[in-house]
């Protein structure tokens, strides 16, 4: 048996100024063939799953065509045009294979192409006939779309944030596609689509956890291949922005479409849960001060460039700053002007610059630092987070600079934090500070709730803010809770 693997794979904030070009892509990932093996085998992610499952059953993967990159602004209409035609390229260079497997994300917009994920599939399925299993992967916080339902076989979604099942998924997927080629498995999908959008949410707390738990006890049914819940993601402005229920099952219509009301019930009548306080940087920095123990982890949720945001902004730091913290450490900000400046400088040398603040006003103004730098490094590193574990990360030429009695990491890409090893390349043990502020939602809390005394939340004005209602939004479809007053599904 042969089996086709491929990904393309982009989170887009439309409200973010960063168009997402080919050069973000290359940045990241854009691989052809045996170079998709080379840098997914033996990582923990989608794709790095598919490889290990099919070597484990004795099929023989395909690999055509890997694209990947951070979180951003909308695609142009010509990256895209070219990450269509690299994967129906791929798809052609494949010759005769027994079914595709895709990792995706379902949140990608590109110019003229509101539903990403829908138009590629319909280009593949339009490729390869209707016959070819298709089975796909797609993130939790992918807005499903009816598009992308009639042009796969199968979507699987994430049931984790952080996202620690991905190469479970990947796994799955090429189950599910064998499952389909031996004549097992005639699946059949049924989406709901609810009118809420929600912020950020962890799923080992409630009521994100709750929803899993129903979803799971339908997974128990004999015919139930899937039922997932998808977050959806809420920082971009298109009509199909919402919270989803996808149901799959073994050739049992009705099967699926009662498993996927019963969650979308469940989901509706918690909805107001998902929408707790959260703190300011000032509010975080001082419940931060008063906890016991160490580390206490501040995140800064709205500045998460793993949702699309710059990585620059100052109004976590900035607090930090005024309140003259000691025993407290930074990472990262996005400068690459700063990091280059520091390695010019060198170590054991102080330098004055503006800190941060230089894509927009959103996220808070430079910051005038008088700072010694401590460390440089070229920002290399393997990921050891059980989400993606095994990956080689590239953050460019970075710094740690210490500010007063804080260590700041400056780097030359843009990444949120998904665990310690970006500090410990710069010779910080995380566990040795009180208070550790680090940008990301929720992914870094794959490696940091075994290590942290207290996690802490704060937020504040950027692209990746729980306070859905700051967003200007003009294309989704209203009305929308909790933009609007919706008491009952519609």
């Amino acid at each position: 048996m042969k089996i086709a693997i491929g990904q393309i794979s982009h989170e887009t904030n439309t409200f973010s100024s960063v168009p997402t070009t080919k050069s973000l892509f290359e940045l990241w990932e854009w691989d052809y063939g045996d170079d998709i093996v080379a840098r997914h085998k033996g990582v923990e992610d989608y794709v790095g799953g598919m490889i290990d499952r099919a070597c484990e059953l004795g099929i023989e993967v395909v690999p055509t065509f890997s694209a990947f990159a951070n979180p951003s602004g909308t695609i142009t209409r010509e990256t895209y045009e070219l990450l269509k035609q690299a994967l129906i390229d791929g798809l052609q260079g494949a010759g005769e294979v027994d079914a595709i497997c895709l990792a995706l994300h379902g949140a990608g917009v590109a110019e003229g192409f509101d539903d990403l994920e829908g138009d590629l599939l319909q280009a593949v399925r339009e490729f390869v006939g209707r016959d070819m299993p298709i089975v796909v992967t797609l993130d939790l916080h992918a807005n499903v779309t009816e598009r992308m339902v009639a042009y796969a076989d199968v979507l699987l979604g994430v049931n984790f944030y952080p996202h620690t099942d991905s190469y479970d998924r990947g796994r799955e997927a090429i189950d599910v596609a064998k499952q389909m080629v031996d004549g097992n498995l005639r699946p059949v999908m049924n989406l709901v689509r609810l009118p809420l959008m929600i912020p950020t949410s962890t799923t080992n707390l409630s009521p994100a956890k709750d929803v899993n738990e129903v979803c799971w006890g339908w997974e128990k049914r004999p015919d139930v291949v899937d039922c997932t819940l998808f977050h959806g993601f809420p920082h971009t402005d298109t009509p199909d922005v919402c919270v989803s229920v996808l149901t799959v099952t073994n050739d049992d219509s009705h099967l699926a479409q009662e498993a996927s009301e019963d969650v979308a019930n469940f989901v509706w009548q918690t909805r107001e849960a998902f929408f707790p306080h959260t703190a300011s940087p000032s509010e975080g920095i001082h419940l931060a001060l008063q906890a016991e123990g160490r580390p206490i982890v501040i995140n800064e949720t709205s500045d998460n460039p793993g949702g699309g945001t710059p990585g620059d902004g100052t109004h976590l730091l900035r607090a930090m700053i005024n309140e003259e913290l000691t025993s407290a450490c930074f990472g990262t900000i996005y400068d690459p002007e700063v990091a280059r400046i520091a390695h010019e400088s060198g170590v054991g040398t102080w330098i004055d610059v503006q800190l941060g603040g230089k894509t927009d006003s959103l996220h808070g103004e430079p910051l005038q630092i008088h700072a010694y730098v401590k460390t440089l490094s070229d920002g290399q590193f393997l990921q050891s987070s059980p989400m993606w574990r095994g990956k080689q990360v590239d953050l460019g030429k970075s710094a740690r600079l210490v500010v007063g009695g804080i260590d700041v990491i400056v780097c030359s890409v843009c990444s949120q934090v998904f665990d310690e090893q970006i500090f410990l390349l710069h010779g910080i043990d995380v566990s040795e500070y009180k208070i550790v502020a680090l940008k990301s939602s929720q992914h870094f809390r794959a490696a940091y709730e075994s290590i942290a005394a207290e996690i802490i939340t704060v937020d504040s004005p950027g692209l990746s803010s729980r306070q859905l209602s700051s967003f200007q939004y003009e294309r989704i479809t209203r009305p929308i809770y909790p933009l609007d007053d919706v008491t009952r599904r519609v």
